[in-house]
């Protein structure tokens, strides 16, 4: 099998095109319905969890240690903490998990 390369390019650019445009194009009056603009606002929220949970869990040689610093990440995060604070906290359980668990 020959696969040109430049032809899933060209392909993946114009879906992708395709995706950005025709909403730009076929709508063009503001959108007045609440519960589609709701929607619409959440829309990249759940897009971005739908990437990273995935990633989380499997990011670890553990699936423990991975869904300890999740759940440390969640409560820090309800708890309104930075950014970095939030990633720091998950880091260092993450850590400390695994060294427990290479122990036991």
């Amino acid at each position: 099998m020959n696969h040109n390369v430049y032809i899933y390019i060209l392909l993946m650019a114009g879906v992708t095109y395709l995706i950005r445009m025709l909403p730009i194009t076929l709508i063009k009056k503001d959108i007045t319905s609440s519960f589609i603009r709701s929607f619409l606002y959440y829309v990249p929220y759940a897009c971005l969890a739908a990437m990273t949970f995935p990633a989380i869990l499997s990011a670890t040689g553990n699936t423990i240690s991975a869904a300890a610093g999740f759940v440390v990440a969640l409560i820090a995060a309800y708890k309104e903490k930075s950014l970095i604070t939030v990633a720091l906290l998950a880091c260092l359980v993450v850590f400390l998990v695994e060294r427990v668990l290479v122990l036991l």
